[in-house]
């Protein structure tokens, strides 16, 4: 017996499939959207309701209410919407028991969608959530707080299941989510030639993140970082890819730039970016894959607030925060965070990979490597729509 599906009741075959999805930030909302299109084709009829934004939306979601109240990331930057946070909570909990859906399917945000899935525990109501919590990294103790919580758990790391299966958890991987948005005909010629940056113009990819305070963070080093460089070779050029909500923000905060960066906001320009960049200057997360599937030499930098930034040092149990290190667990990808997370270092080390083509291979090699880890037959979307089929096909207890 599932821990949620205690005293669940036999799904009527002749109305459509109901899914419950909460996306909370916008590399979720993308996961979520690639799912929900999965779900449709696996399932036939499906009714999608819940939480999430413009890429869930185009798929179908009215969203119970935007996702970008949400997308919260750090100590000193959720305490002040705490109250927002426990009635958006409350709110989502009791739609989902009124509602009755088929499953409810949480995306990441397990800070969020980890109290959600306990206020839901003993409903009848099948659960999964897609992306593992990265409690091996932080909190290994916090992995028990994970047992009964949930149904089934879609890990997008190879190494996650065996972790969870420690405890009982019904863990399996899926693939991560880069491997679903590379674009295999994505080529820096094409990119170039569409944007007028001549062949010989380093280009440099710019990527503070798609939160505000990772940009309150990052902006301004990188902004400095970008000035030095454009004085060591004007030839250079930049390049932003973000989201269509963020453009007019960072189109105001990178005007006066010296050499002010291109900023992207379409989905399929975003690999082809990658592909023609020489180098990138990465905000740790999902998009550090991106480029690595794309072949993309990086460096990866955070800054987060002072109180966040002592929290994480206190709980962190990894050596690395970027995902390539963390897969090979060793040091392919520079890590320049907090108080190291400078201009001057960052020029540095640009200026390494831009110079030196053993440093660029030697990436490259280990981009290789990480992208063998990661592969798996088939999309990671179509594998957890499998999973989440099965997960519904399975009797009610005690029928």
């Amino acid at each position: 017996m599932t821990p949620s599906a205690a005293g669940a009741t036999p799904r009527d075959r002749h109305r459509p499939v109901r899914i419950f999805l909460i996306a909370g930030e916008p590399s979720g909302d993308r996961l979520g959207a690639q799912l929900m299109s999965a779900l449709r084709c696996k399932l036939g009829d499906v009714a999608f309701s819940g939480i999430g934004g413009e890429h869930m939306t185009d798929e179908g979601l009215q969203s119970l209410f935007p996702m970008r109240e949400l997308t919260l990331m750090g100590f000193a930057e959720v305490v002040p919407h705490l109250p927002r946070l426990v009635r958006r909570l409350r709110e989502t909990a009791t739609r989902i028991r009124t509602d009755r859906p088929d499953l409810v399917v949480t995306i990441d945000s397990p800070g969020f969608n980890g109290r959600l899935l306990d206020r839901l525990r003993g409903s009848g109501i099948a659960t999964a959530h897609y992306g593992a919590p990265a409690v091996w990294a932080w909190r290994p103790g916090r992995l028990r707080h994970w047992v009964g919580r949930v149904d089934r758990l879609l890990a997008i790391l190879p190494f996650e299941p065996a972790i969870f299966k420690t405890v009982g958890i019904d863990c399996h991987y899926v693939g991560h989510p880069a491997l679903e948005r590379l674009r295999a005909e994505s080529t820096s010629t094409g990119f170039r030639q569409r944007f007028q940056i001549p062949p010989e113009a380093p280009l440099i990819g710019l990527l503070p993140g798609s939160r505000r305070s990772e940009l309150r963070h990052l902006l301004p080093v990188l902004s400095e970082a970008a000035a030095r460089l454009h004085q060591i070779d004007p030839r250079g050029r930049f390049v932003m890819p973000t989201l269509p909500g963020l453009i007019a923000e960072l189109r105001t905060a990178t005007i006066s730039w010296p050499q002010p960066p291109l900023l992207l906001a379409a989905e399929q320009d975003r690999f082809d970016a990658y592909a023609a960049c020489d180098v990138a200057l990465a905000a740790s997360g999902t998009v550090t894959l991106e480029l690595a599937a794309a072949g993309t030499p990086m460096v990866i930098v955070y800054r987060g607030g002072f109180i966040s930034a002592a929290l994480i040092r206190h709980m962190a149990r990894v050596r690395f925060a970027g995902l390539p290190n963390l897969l090979l667990d060793r040091p392919i990808v520079p890590e320049l965070l907090q108080e190291a997370c400078e201009p001057d270092a960052l020029v540095k080390q640009a200026l390494t990979l831009l110079r030196d083509p053993q440093a660029r291979a030697a990436q490259k090699a280990g981009f290789r490597e990480v992208m063998a880890k990661l592969a798996i037959e088939g999309r990671p979307s179509e594998r957890a729509a499998a999973l989440l089929a099965d997960l519904l096909a399975r009797p009610a207890p005690g029928l």
